[in-house]
């Protein structure tokens, strides 16, 4: 078992692997891959130094009590604290697991002194749901940070970063460390601040953007003795960075932040100066609405944007030309009516986006939250308002970006866990340079999971959904049901009112209320529509006497793109060995069986159209989780290009 490093001595290896992994058609990333996909390092030794670490934090407990009495400072000691970076490693987990049991009376579990060791020799732990990743991230934060290292803690979203930061100030507090959060509302004063912390929870979003917004100072990159240059020669000025240094990211749900969401680079975006482009939009979509569909265009599949035909390029010749000479050009006119086609029928609302107070919120198709602040690009945006009729806002100009994959393998140190890392543990090696341990649960799993059922339609399996919510609520067990849409989740509630079925929704609409509908998702009786829980972060407890009920009981009513994301969800039940039970309810009209397998789904032989179409639903998640993974290689294979263009300009350089 590697020891844990600096993140100085880590620096050149580092730097080394993402020279030539960030290439995604490396043989040096392709290996890394293939190696992660083949051989997992075992977990038998971070088990050994987990039994170690508890016997001396009890042994340490019990001496403490006996030589105090009667004294009740909150303080630890002074023999206690950690002197120097050289100190045993063993030790500094024993006081941490002390200043556990001190501040907020909890012993850790030896899985989480097992994931907290994994994360800190720059690995991925797979913990399973529910098994306490909050304090197995604060524990390896903690002790890296009493090496003198910086740490930055990143969560999925902004309130998952003030709450985690918040709940673990007093354990970091009594062992003389400082903690902050960075979320979006902070001005730059109190986000240099927390930036200055020797922990910070943040969200990957903010993080990446403070980042962008440094590399425009022109000090990214550069070395004290530069920057120290640059300011005698009145270039640069006095005031500190924002951002400190790279040195060590613990990121949770490191799946969903390194994977899921590393589909579309993070944009820096100002706004643009007014011009004409808007009416350009309003005529490009008008001349949309003129074609029609298998004469004029096609729509093809969801893999494939809409396609102009010949008639559909000789319709557009018709449109007037423009008194400003760049909107008469013959492809740009067809670029842009391409996209309004997109907004027209590609994208639907409640579904890829919403409309919140007069504007367009697109949708994170990961998380299911409502995504405030992103926008589409190239006019994209421009045109969904167009089509819903709310206000137009002036299309941003693109100052810097970059993507995940890029960014993250900056760090002199990454890790991360997650309940569910397993299934993309080649991308993570390749892309990242990480390995997946993964940590058995502290309990077995008691779980009931029935077969898949796949319906005919949509309205079967809606009332198939209604029947198993109320049969469970009739025995008071809670139910937690998972839709793929805001649609979805609101036509579905719409059949439990008139059904005379209480409930609670979870969507896009209600991220503020999303903290007290997990609450009560597991007490008795209690009914939730949801559309995802990936990043959510809020564990489901179960009531009192519920879980002589059988626990909670989840219905899961459609495959995601990623299996991984199914996982999620279906993890909910039966947390921490407590009871539960899962069902997946698919229909053959769904979009993901619709886009990748329409032929096929259409002819299933008669006694075995179960097996069948439950293979087929397998096949086809497969093969869009595929299609996603070769996006993703795309994407990074073209931010390195942009890279090296801009590489001669180190103001724009990123």
């Amino acid at each position: 078992m590697r020891a844990l490093l600096s993140p100085w001595a880590a620096f050149e290896s580092r730097e080394k692997f993402s020279a030539h992994c960030l290439d995604p058609q490396s043989w040096l990333s392709s290996f890394y891959g293939l190696r992660a996909w083949l051989w997992r390092p075992g977990v038998s030794a971070y088990k050994k130094f987990a039994g170690e670490v508890l016997a001396q934090a009890q042994n340490g407990v019990r001496q403490e009590l006996v030589i105090s009495g009667q004294k009740q400072s909150q303080a630890l000691s002074s023999h206690e604290k950690l002197k120097n970076p050289s100190d045993d490693l063993t030790k500094t987990f024993v006081l941490a697991c002390k200043a556990l049991q001190r501040t907020l009376k909890m012993t850790p579990y030896a899985s989480q002194i097992v994931a907290a060791r994994i994360m800190l020799d720059g690995r991925v732990a797979e913990v399973p749901t529910g098994e306490g990743k909050t304090i197995a991230i604060a524990i390896a934060a903690a002790v890296a940070a009493l090496k003198n290292i910086p740490v930055h803690v990143v969560t999925a979203n902004d309130y998952l970063a003030s709450r985690d930061a918040r709940e673990m100030t007093p354990f970091f507090s009594i062992l003389g460390l400082t903690v902050g959060a960075v979320t979006q509302p902070m001005d730059i004063a109190d986000r240099r601040k927390s930036w200055g912390m020797d922990i910070t929870y943040c969200s990957a979003k903010e993080l990446v953007f403070d980042y962008l917004r440094e590399g425009l100072s022109g000090t990214t990159g550069l070395s004290d003795l530069e920057r120290r240059a640059r300011r005698l020669s009145g270039v640069e000025r006095g005031e500190p960075p924002v951002l400190r240094e790279l040195c060590m990211a613990i990121v949770d749900e490191i799946d969903t932040v390194l994977i899921d969401e590393a589909s579309v680079p993070l944009v820096l975006s100002r706004r643009g100066a007014d011009s004409p482009e808007q009416e350009f939009f309003v005529q490009a979509a008008a001349q949309a609405a003129l074609l029609r569909e298998g004469h004029h265009f096609t729509l093809g599949t969801d893999k494939q944007g809409p396609l102009l035909t010949s008639a559909g390029q000789q319709q557009l010749l018709a449109w007037p030309l423009s008194p400003h000479a760049v909107y008469n050009q013959i492809r740009h006119r067809e670029a842009t009516v391409i996209l309004a086609l997109t907004a027209m029928y590609k994208l639907h609302r409640d579904e890829d986006y919403v409309v919140i107070d007069g504007q367009i919120t697109i949708i994170d198709e990961t998380t299911g939250r409502a995504a405030k602040g992103r926008a589409w690009s190239r006019g994209l945006h421009q045109l969904v308002e167009i089509k819903e009729d709310v206000a137009a806002t002036v299309r941003n100009d693109t100052v810097s970006q970059i993507t995940y994959q890029r960014f993250f393998p900056r760090y002199n140190h990454l890790s991360g866990m997650s309940g569910t890392v397993r299934g993309c543990a080649y991308e993570l090696a390749a892309i990242y340079g990480l390995s997946v341990v993964v940590v058995p649960p502290r309990l077995p799993r008691r779980c009931q999971e029935s077969k898949p059922v796949v319906y005919a339609n949509s309205d079967e399996l809606w009332s198939a959904v209604l029947v198993s919510a109320r049969s469970a609520r009739s025995r008071q067990q809670p139910v937690l049901i998972g839709t793929a849409t805001v649609s979805d989740s609101e036509h579905l509630s719409r059949l439990f009112t008139a059904a005379g079925l209480p409930h609670a929704v979870l969507n896009a609409r209600q991220d503020e209320a999303e903290s007290r509908v997990i609450a009560a998702a597991g007490q008795q009786g209690q009914v939730t529509i949801a559309t995802s829980m990936a990043g959510r972060g809020t564990d489901i407890k179960l009531g009192a006497g519920v879980a002589e009920l059988g626990g909670l009981h989840v219905i899961l009513c459609q495959h995601n793109v990623s299996a991984r994301i199914d996982r999620q969800f279906l993890g909910r039940a039966a947390r921490q060995g407590e009871p539960g039970s899962t069902e997946i309810l698919l229909s053959k009209d769904f979009p993901l069986l619709l886009s990748w397998l329409t032929s096929v789904t259409n002819t299933c032989p008669g006694k075995y159209i179960q097996g069948y179409l439950q293979t087929l639903a397998t096949v086809a998640q497969w093969m869009a989780s595929n299609l996603a993974r070769r996006r993703r290689l795309r994407l990074l294979r073209a931010d390195i290009e942009t890279e090296r263009e801009l590489l001669f300009n180190r103001e724009k350089f990123s």
